[in-house]
């Protein structure tokens, strides 16, 4: 009998692990609780071993399809004029695509869509394990047992809270909100993303091959009541962080009470000791977010095919698999934990001379 895995979260992560599971002969099932795939989404970039496995897939040609051709990005004065622009692509980068988010998870999921059985709008409600396997209940499904469940189900992980206890354990607020929204035009060129900042705030609008979008950043502490799901809250708490000099960005702000795709969350770190518990494992931020600032989407895609490579090696061994899995990913994902401070204090700097110190650093990037 083939092994049979759970995935929960049809985003990039549990796509990519979706396909090469399938690749190998497993029988996968993916359980999303949305209803479809987002419309929109923040740019990511796929690059070094997630590059690698991308092309394994066969799906190289639609991202570069899908890809946004930014270059620099640009800090700029009220008046919007330009202070100083950095590079934003390696001058070896022939091997990067950047692209949105909810692109790269459609086209990975287009990847898997006829090797697994997705299940769009339900959600676990329970696991219970024994030696033998993972029994699952479901919001919508009869309950069901599989030899594998996987948490990709991203930094509020259900999976997470069932299997190892809940958020507050394991999710460190980083000090920084973020927001994003699709907005109508761009403020610099069709290759430019250009942001404002005052002391403890961001503004930029990336140009995101035509269909613009906005991110919003400042820092605060944990919000005693904050709900990652309450959307009227999240417009509360922007238009009161940005009650101030917003620069040539006024615009957006007219857009906010408005919109309807609007992204926010907090900046957050997550730790656990270990990623898995029996059979039950978590892969991408749902074990080690890095947030906004850590190739989220690479790390992903390069977890999914060292997690798919493991279980194959030895499906009946999940103390090897898992504990090898992880012990691969680690050297990939601690170096962008660790970084995190420092590109928050580089996108969001909380005072006037940190900004200063910024832009000094990045004329001296410029340089070099």
């Amino acid at each position: 009998m083939s092994t049979k895995v759970l995935i929960s979260g049809a985003g990039v992560g549990g796509s990519t692990l979706a396909y090469w599971l399938s690749e190998r002969g497993f029988e996968v099932t993916v359980v999303e609780r949305a209803t479809g795939q987002r419309s929109s989404g923040n740019p990511v970039d796929v690059r070094g071993y997630a590059a690698d496995v991308a092309e394994k897939m066969g799906v190289m040609p639609e991202l570069r399809k899908a890809a946004i051709d930014v270059d620099r990005l640009s800090f700029i004065d009220a008046a919007g004029r330009p202070r100083v622009s950095v590079a934003t692509k390696a001058a070896d980068g022939a091997g990067e695509v950047e692209l949105p988010r909810a692109e790269l998870a459609k086209i990975l999921l287009g990847a898997a869509r006829d090797r697994a059985e997705i299940r769009w709008g339900d959600t676990i409600t329970g696991l219970e394990q024994d030696d033998s396997g993972v029994s699952v209940s479901f919001e919508q499904h009869a309950p069901q047992t599989f030899d594998y469940v996987v948490g990709a189900d991203g930094l509020h992980s259900n999976v997470r809270r069932l299997a190892f206890g809940p958020e507050r354990d394991f999710v460190r607020h980083m000090g920084i909100y973020v927001a994003t929204l699709p907005v109508d035009r761009i403020y610099g060129d069709a290759r430019e993303v250009v942001m404002f900042n005052t002391p403890g705030r961001s503004l930029s609008v990336h140009p995101a091959g035509g269909k613009p979008l906005a991110a919003l950043m400042f820092r605060s502490p944990a919000v005693p009541d904050y709900d990652y799901r309450d959307v009227a809250q999240h417009k509360r708490l922007l238009l009161n962080a940005f009650d101030g000099p917003v620069g040539v960005f006024g615009p957006v702000f007219e857009q906010i009470r408005d919109a309807e795709d609007l992204y926010f969350d907090s900046v957050s770190k997550v730790r656990l000791d270990t990623w898995s518990k029996g059979r039950i494992t978590l892969l991408g931020d749902a074990g080690s977010s890095v947030s906004l600032f850590g190739d989220g989407s690479s790390l992903a895609i390069a977890g999914a095919h060292t997690l798919a490579e493991e279980l194959a090696r030895t499906p009946g061994e999940p103390d090897t698999a898992l504990r090898n899995y992880e012990r691969r990913q680690r050297v990939l994902s601690d170096p962008k934990q660790n970084g995190a401070r420092l590109a928050g204090a580089f996108i969001v700097p909380g005072s006037r001379l940190g900004i200063l110190v910024r832009d000094t650093a990045a004329r001296l990037m410029r340089r070099v």
